[in-house]
């Protein structure tokens, strides 16, 4: 019997998504032939800085035209859902750990968790940083006026918690038994209803034309 299956994520948001990931993960072994000896001889140095620098020119200028181009409805949306926090997420994060061990249930969740929504904000708080960190040292090889004790720190202590955060992503994503099925979303864009309904209840209860009112394309 076939299962009901419910759409999750538009092709923009999987676009935008998989356009992060692709993009951090190309920066992220450039910076390290960059800053790490075990790295070093796998690129020169002027390609890797040349990737580097491209991918991060990239990601910006591909999330323009997704915004531009895409559905914004949909990239509004995820906004304005990521950056709303109530009771229930509250709940969530104060019982996470435990539930990590427990598998106990969790307080009704919207279309993105408590973790999700946190994770988000991190990661982009992070992205922002490294951005302007990265400009300081790219500009500060031209212009030394722009060279200041600490960049190199704080983009590498950057690098270090994003990579932990992105390990930690993948592990709930592709491992974890009980969250794994969300990559499904972001694959193929929809869920199966049932397991839905056991982590993101406040999401499945809204009324199907409501739900879906933003994934029109």
């Amino acid at each position: 019997m076939a299962r009901r299956r419910i759409g999750r994520f538009t092709k923009t948001e999987r676009a935008a998504h998989w356009l992060l990931a692709s993009t951090f993960f190309v920066m992220l072994f450039t910076g390290l032939c960059l800053s790490v000896s075990a790295f070093e001889g796998i690129l020169d140095r002027p390609t890797a800085k040349a990737w580097h620098l491209w991918s991060a020119i990239a990601l910006v200028g591909g999330l323009a035209l997704l915004a531009l181009l895409g559905n914004r409805r949909s990239l509004a949306r995820s906004a304005r859902e990521i950056d709303r926090f109530d009771s229930d997420d509250a709940r969530w994060l104060k019982g996470a750990p435990g539930r990590f061990i427990s598998g106990g249930a969790a307080p009704p969740q919207g279309r993105f968790n408590a973790g999700q929504k946190l994770n988000s904000a991190l990661i982009g708080g992070l992205m922002l940083t490294m951005y302007a960190t990265g400009f300081l040292l790219w500009y500060g090889e031209r212009d030394t006026t722009y060279r200041f004790a600490g960049t190199v720190m704080v983009h590498d202590w950057g690098t270090l918690i994003l990579m932990i955060l992105v390990a930690g992503h993948l592990y709930l994503a592709v491992l974890h038994p009980a969250t794994r099925h969300s990559l499904r979303g972001m694959t193929l864009g929809d869920v199966d209803e049932d397991w839905a309904r056991r982590h993101h209840s406040k999401w499945v209860e809204q009324p199907e034309a409501e739900r879906v009112a933003a994934d029109r394309e």
